[in-house]
């Protein structure tokens, strides 16, 4: 383990901060260490490998005595020395030629391991036409075959390359940052008695050509092999525990989907809310002061007050004749209409 010091100065402190644990983490960094018996051959597919993954990259250049299946404790200080999750590798025996070594890290420890031995008939990038691509783009991937799903091998030699070659996860997308697919296929068929088949590993550039197709301008993609071509031959294998899998694939709380309630999607895409509401008392609801609409201006009551006084008088009238009385009308003078100030002149 590598002692840890008290920052001496503003720089040291933020080389620190960048290496601490974080929510979102970095892009993972790629290591590649040529190891004691690592030939010409595998220090040019080595350098090919790493202008695939640069600038999220670091390569070593001097050879080491590195031996990871009998001893990790190596490969851990490099990792935790050089800040870097993933590392490569290289090296070659008589049993195990042209031998690369991927190894992936969690915790400054060793995850798993995959060795994919590579076949004689490889080509690097110097071998195609000289076509490139723009530095630090995210790759598309292409894995053809049902055991890449199936498998557990396969499984773990596709988890492992996207892993590699995935760059910055976001969620902005460009088209023109699609330049080159990365397409790896399964060689053959499965046999019993017979080893895995091999895997191939091939990168493509996207070339786009004008066409005409019922009258329409559609672009015309093509596909141009610019390498590097290697086709691995899978060998020994180490894989995690299950405390330690379980352990990588922990979330935080801060970055869970929590459940929203009474918000639903609906086919088109659409966000719908449901709102519970209490009964509510209209004869609160604040409405529009109106003039008319007070009581003193309400007709209709009044039209009924004046339908009773009517229906009133007709009792009266209804009352006097059943007792036998006559109706007497009353003859207005002329003096009593005369003002009262003429009446006290007289």
């Amino acid at each position: 383990m590598i002692r840890t010091v008290k920052p001496k100065n503003a720089r040291a402190k933020r080389a620190l901060v960048k290496r601490e644990a974080k929510l979102v983490e970095n892009v993972k960094q790629a290591l590649f260490v040529p190891g004691q018996t690592c030939n010409k051959n595998l220090h040019d597919i080595m350098v090919d490998l790493s202008a695939l993954k640069k600038p999220d990259m670091k390569r070593f250049t001097r050879k080491n005595d590195v031996h990871p299946f009998e001893d990790m404790t190596p490969l851990e200080f490099f990792s935790e020395k050089n800040d870097c999750s993933l590392m490569v590798l290289m090296t070659s025996s008589k049993k195990r030629k042209n031998n690369m070594t991927f190894v992936r890290m969690f915790g400054y420890k060793v995850y798993d391991m995959i060795e994919l031995m590579v076949v004689d008939n490889f080509k690097l990038l110097s071998d195609f036409k000289k076509l490139t691509y723009t530095v630090g783009l995210k790759p598309m991937f292409t894995f053809q075959g049902a055991a890449f799903d199936t498998h557990p091998v396969y499984k773990q030699v596709k988890s492992l390359f996207m892993d590699f070659f995935r760059g910055e996860t976001t969620d902005l997308q460009d088209v023109a940052g699609l330049q080159h697919v990365i397409s790896m296929t399964i060689q053959g068929d499965f046999q019993d008695g017979e080893p895995l088949p091999n895997v191939l590993f091939r990168v493509y550039k996207l070339k786009s050509y004008k066409s005409d197709q019922g009258g329409k301008r559609l672009p015309r993609i093509e596909l141009v092999e610019i390498g590097p071509r290697l086709d691995f031959k899978i060998g020994r294998i180490h894989t995690p525990t299950q405390d330690m899998v379980i352990e990588a694939h922990k979330k935080a709380r801060q970055l869970e989907m929590r459940a929203k309630k009474n918000v639903d999607m609906d086919i088109m895409g659409d966000k719908l809310g449901r709102i519970h509401m209490g009964k509510q008392d209209l004869g609160q609801l604040q409405t529009r002061k109106m003039k008319g609409l007070k009581p003193k201006f309400d007709q209709s009551a009044k039209a009924e007050e004046r339908d009773g006084d009517v229906d009133e008088d007709y009792e009266d009238e209804a009352s006097y004749s059943e007792e036998g009385q006559e109706y007497e009308e009353e003859f207005v003078s002329a003096t009593d209409i005369e003002p009262s100030t003429k009446r006290q002149k007289k």
